[in-house]
């Protein structure tokens, strides 16, 4: 059977969910495509095409940093949203980075918890901080009741203010032990609120210290990392470049800490924007375009359901 693209470590996680998109599901499917087609089809440069085909046709070669071990455990997890299972290309990635933003009502925490349902499942450890008390140990119990082992697997940590979290990553990787699957910095944008004279140069270098830390956690301990952060208004001119609120033609809502705080090479970002109590789309960002994807709960949220797919140009950062 013909390996999946999914599977396919050396490709980045935008470059999976493009292929997904153009209808690319194996290795197989792929092979005698030219690099000139691709090229056309996922919008990237021909040499990017030349190297796409050669990292699907080489073998796949463990990590020498990864323990044996962490190499035998499962490597994709998906939650009970079939809607964002498709997007993140069949599923989350061990080893990524996934960000889910969205307004306060928004079932971001819902998400974060289904997918550390899941993890728990696979017996393996999950790390949850909590930076705004929005997730509770109680409704966590609830939540993990029918599962004996959570009590053992499931460690909660209260953090509220920005020392605090930087303290907790600067030890991040020397506590993490070999059981440990999936770390969620819930409300991560929360601590960032009572610092509103933080200087841009001081937040670049944390936001900075923050992005090598969780990258050391992925790279070096295969763990999995969830962030739920909360929205911003940004203000855009007619061109899509940034604005005041005294220039801007239109103003947008954006993930509230912006890019820089995240490994890009291994990382999804999902924004999630209702539209009403019972629908709503999903919002998949890629380097230079948006994937948008319709939802349907007309059943119940867990439905999910696909409905369509559309894409439109990024505004500037």
């Amino acid at each position: 059977m013909s390996r999946s693209l999914s599977q396919c470590a050396t490709l980045p996680s935008s470059l999976k969910v493009a292929l997904r998109s153009a209808g690319y599901e194996t290795v197989d499917d792929i092979a005698g495509v030219s690099a000139e087609t691709l090229s056309a089809e996922l919008g990237i440069s021909v040499r990017d095409a030349e190297s796409l085909v050669s990292a699907t046709q080489a073998p796949k070669v463990p990590r020498m940093t990864q323990s044996a071990a962490s190499l035998a455990r499962m490597n994709m997890f998906t939650c009970k949203y079939p809607a964002v299972n498709r997007v993140l290309g069949g599923g989350l990635l061990r080893g990524h980075v996934l960000e889910i933003s969205g307004p306060p009502g928004s079932f971001k925490e819902s998400l974060a918890c289904d997918f550390v349902q899941a993890f728990i499942k696979a017996d393996e450890e999950v790390v949850f901080v909590d930076m705004q008390n929005m997730t509770s140990p109680h409704a966590l119990s609830r939540l993990l009741e029918s599962m004996p082992s959570a009590g053992t697997l499931l460690r909660y940590i209260r953090v509220h203010t920005l020392p605090d979290l930087l303290i907790f990553l600067g030890g991040l990787a020397s506590s993490i032990c070999p059981k440990m699957g999936l770390l969620v910095l819930n409300s991560l944008s929360f601590v960032f609120q009572s610092h509103p004279d933080l200087s841009s140069s001081k937040k670049n270098s944390i936001l900075g210290n923050i992005r090598h830390n969780l990258l050391d956690a992925c790279i070096t301990r295969n763990v999995t990392v969830i962030i739920t952060s909360q929205m911003a208004t940004k203000m855009l001119h007619p061109d899509g470049s940034p604005a005041t609120f005294d220039s801007g033609a239109k103003a947008v809502m954006v993930p509230r800490l912006g890019i820089k705080y995240l490994p890009l090479g291994r990382l999804f970002r999902i924004i999630i924007v209702p539209q009403s109590r019972r629908s709503g789309y999903i919002a998949f960002t890629f380097q230079t375009h948006v994937l948008y994807v319709n939802i349907d709960a007309a059943q119940s949220r867990e439905a999910c359901i696909l409905t369509s797919v559309s894409t439109t140009p990024k505004y500037h950062n």
